[in-house]
């Protein structure tokens, strides 16, 4: 007989609907299966009296789900034990309570199962007086929490005791490294004799460059400028420079804008001794100044021939730049005769060019040819645009006479002044400029030396002439520039001659007037030319 046929024969009716098995719970035969299930048909037809027709044969609440998830009743196979709701034992048909917990049954379309919850948490969830037991937790977690543990407690200990170990082995670990290999310097002496003077000098008498500054280094002194005597006092410098000890008397040559007309001044000498320096005169014309110390036995400079200077001839530059004392630079002789303006009076003087470095600092040093003779004064003032970067030195020659006034007389003799400052037009650049001070525009042709401003103790100032004129011509000649107005006057006229000229005042409109003054020239013996 086929399996339909039992179903169809089953004593619960023809309705009865075979509970659905999913098939990883069916038994490992399937012919032990169909024996079972034949078995149990055949007992339930013979053996079993038909189940009573109340709640508990009937499909009902209970065998249907319901809302506790679970089928009730009696088993439909002739009181198979089943298991009822809420995980409880089932009851059977001996009306009693079966010690195992029944099968869930699965629905046909559903895999999990219909309101068993033990299924989920496992047959052996409870024991053997219906309690639940606790979970644990996983004991994998727990041993990886506690290597971790163990890990840093080790790599704690090891830093801990590399450190320690470092500290007290530092030494010897130095030692073990500094020794396996000594670095060697190779170091060398001059031959026996080099730094000797014999080897300095050739029998012509030249020296060598290091034999030169040998020589005149001891010559030249450092020079400090104070503005007032409390200055002076907290050694709080305006400046520095460069001086040539002339003679063992402390007679110093040095530029006049090294110095202050009335500062204070101290002297270091090569050896570092201190003198308080006296001005004994300054020439701001040509940018020389004699100053004395109360010195003895000062090693002077060698003056030499300035005119003998040839172009390519060696030269070396000894000065304070920066203030850092006794500097040597070397060079040659770029150029000779060249005809340098000062920035600060405009005069001319003739100078030496040379490559050799020459800062602020150098100004008053030595410029000297390799036989130890100073050929000039070396001047930081001597610049000028074009001539940028380049070194220049007031040549000795022309420097010697000033040098010679400024010691007899402290002051140069023969000089005169006017008692003016002015601008000229020289270039277009200058007359711009000239405008822009007055606020409008000169007329086209117009020439002439403008009045910046007048001493009250001159000749002049007595005079028509007013600051912000003009003088136009000197004894009827046109002057424009400075150069045009000193040659004119020191080519006809000396101090306490009278002097004839032309003056002008131009206004805003351009309107030119016209007038002569006469001014008598006064001898300058201040050296602020």
């Amino acid at each position: 007989m086929d399996e339909n046929n039992n179903y169809n024969n089953s004593p619960y009716g023809s309705n009865y609907q075979q509970p659905y098995v999913p098939k990883h719970e069916k038994p490992s035969s399937e012919s032990s299966f169909d024996s079972g299930m034949q078995g149990i048909n055949e007992q339930s037809r013979t053996s079993s009296p038909p189940p009573p027709q109340n709640n508990y044969g009937q499909q009902n609440s209970y065998s249907q789900p319901n809302n506790y998830g679970a089928q009730g009743g009696y088993n439909q196979y002739g009181g198979a034990p089943q298991q009822g709701g809420y995980g409880q034992q089932g009851y059977n048909n001996n009306g009693g309570y079966d010690q195992q917990p029944r099968r869930p049954v699965y629905d046909r379309f559903m895999y999990e199962p219909i309101g068993f919850p033990e299924a989920d948490r496992g047959q052996n969830s409870s024991d053997e007086f219906g309690f639940s037991e606790k979970k644990s937790r996983p004991t994998s977690e727990k041993t990886i929490a506690a290597l971790f543990l163990i890990l840093i407690l080790i790599a704690a200990g090891i830093a801990i005791f590399g450190i320690i170990h470092d500290i007290v082995k530092s030494d010897e670990i130095v030692d073990k490294i500094g020794n396996p290999q000594q670095v060697v310097l190779y170091k060398e002496s001059k031959p026996k004799g080099a730094n000797d003077e014999e080897n300095f000098k050739d029998e012509n008498g030249k020296y060598t460059p290091e034999g030169v500054a040998s020589l005149v280094k001891p010559s030249i002194v450092k020079i400090y400028t104070y503005s007032d005597y409390a200055g002076y006092m907290a050694k709080k410098t305006e400046g520095t420079g460069s001086g040539i000890v002339l003679n063992e008397d402390g007679y110093i040559v040095t530029n006049a804008h090294v110095l202050k007309a009335d500062g204070f001044h101290k002297v270091e000498n090569n050896d570092g001794d201190f003198y308080d320096a006296k001005i004994i005169g300054r020439d701001a014309k040509t940018d020389i100044a004699v100053i004395k110390v109360n010195a003895k036995d000062l090693t002077p400079a060698t003056l030499g021939d300035s005119d003998e200077a040839m172009v390519g001839e060696q030269v070396i530059a000894i000065g304070n730049p920066a203030n850092l004392s006794n500097t040597v630079t070397d060079g040659i002789v770029s150029a000779v005769n060249r005809k340098i303006r000062s920035d600060s009076t405009g005069f001319e003087m003739n100078c030496i060019q040379t490559n050799a470095d020459i800062s602020p600092g150098n100004s008053g040093g030595a410029l000297v040819n390799m036989y130890g003779q100073v050929i000039g004064i070396t001047s930081s003032k001597y610049v000028s645009a074009e001539f940028e970067g380049l070194g220049f030195a007031i040549t000795i020659n022309e420097a010697s006479p000033v040098i010679e006034e400024l010691i007899k007389n402290g002051f140069v003799g023969g000089r005169f002044r006017i008692g003016i400052r002015l601008r000229d037009m020289e270039t277009e650049e200058k007359r711009k400029a000239l405008e822009e001070v007055l606020g409008y525009e000169l007329p086209e042709d117009f020439k002439g030396i403008y009045i910046d401003s007048i001493d009250e103790d001159s000749d002049i100032a007595k005079t028509e002439l007013k600051a912000g004129d003009f003088i136009t011509e000197i004894n009827g000649k046109t002057v424009s520039t400075y150069d045009e107005l000193y040659d004119t006057i020191s080519s006809q006229y000396e101090a306490g001659d009278t002097v004839p000229a032309t003056c002008a005042h131009v206004d805003k409109k351009g309107k030119i007037d016209y007038y002569n003054i006469e001014f008598k020239l006064m001898e300058d013996t201040s050296g602020n030319y």
